[in-house]
């Protein structure tokens, strides 16, 4: 299917809503692309870097005549984004998302757009812990997967000419229920982000209150920086996926919790088998990872 829209307005010009439209604008997907955001010199420099044509400080001018708008902030500002501008929307015109959360907030995001106007949720897995228009990228999206997440409200043909613009970017797209997706990604991709956040307080806290010689940047290797480089990810977007996915990352961090005390009984007993039998399943199942299939958002 050949996609092309009039207009495109992203709402948060950051590093993915930033990539996407430079891949709009490169692609001749759209004859213009609008941006709307909080940071007039983060706009400006999406204007240098090609991402968007033009931008205005306020949502309703932007989403006005758009026949496509990306919702590219926090998914917590979604609900406040839609009563804001919802209204200005053209019957047809299609919203869609980037979020790493679904589940309750599609059928949100659904509940507040007006009759004829068109929800498709959407999540390009293809995040990195740097942030802002400045490290986007045409690149971003090829060969990474994106996740759409359609309930049985989804307009047929707005999902397909999403479908379409995601196989645009390079992406490889798959469908999946929304609140499925949020258990998948609550294990794969949330779940390794409390850790990483969790391990390096931990470390600071050891260094603050026992080790106060323990230097995180000069003493640590290759081990530690990539165990924990995800921990350098936005804290307010992180946040907010937490909160609306906690019930399914406090299941899992209680399953991480126990394996953590698991391994924990088996050094404390000095169990060699055990704790070889135990590093052999993890490398067994580490080693099975795809590179390509990574999720980090």
């Amino acid at each position: 299917m050949t996609v092309h829209f009039t207009q495109v307005a992203i709402i948060g010009v950051g590093l993915i809503g930033g990539s996407l439209g430079m891949i709009l604008r490169r692609k001749g997907l759209a004859d213009q692309v609008v941006g709307v955001g909080r940071r007039v010199e983060n706009l400006k420099t999406a204007v240098e870097l090609g991402a968007i044509d033009r931008y205005v400080a306020d949502a309703k001018e932007g989403v006005r005549g758009a026949d496509l708008v990306i919702l590219a902030t926090p998914v917590d500002t979604y609900d406040r984004h839609l009563k804001e501008w919802a209204s200005c929307l053209s019957p047809g015109a299609i919203v869609s998302d980037v979020g790493s959360v679904k589940g309750a907030l599609v059928e949100q995001s659904e509940a507040s757009l007006p009759s004829g106007v068109h929800f498709v949720g959407a999540h390009p897995i293809a995040g990195k812990e740097k942030t802002g228009v400045a490290a986007g990228t045409d690149q971003l999206f090829k060969g990474a997967r994106c996740i759409l997440t359609p309930t049985s409200k989804t307009d047929a043909q707005a999902l397909e000419r999403v479908r379409a613009l995601w196989q645009e970017t390079g992406s490889v797209v798959l469908t999946m229920d929304p609140r499925l997706h949020d258990q998948i990604l609550g294990a794969v991709s949330h779940l390794p982000h409390v850790a990483a956040f969790a391990l390096i307080t931990a470390l600071a806290d050891l260094r603050d209150r026992e080790i106060a010689s323990l230097d995180l940047a000069v003493h640590s290797g290759g081990g530690l920086r990539d165990t924990t480089r995800i921990a350098a990810s936005s804290p307010e977007m992180w946040r907010d996926i937490f909160l609306w996915n906690r019930d399914n990352v406090v299941h899992f961090i209680d399953a991480y919790q126990q394996a953590l005390q698991d391994l924990k009984r088996l050094i404390q007993s000095g169990d060699a088998a055990g704790i070889e039998k135990a590093l052999e399943r993890a490398k067994d199942e580490r080693d099975k990872l795809n590179p390509r299939s990574a999720v980090s958002a």
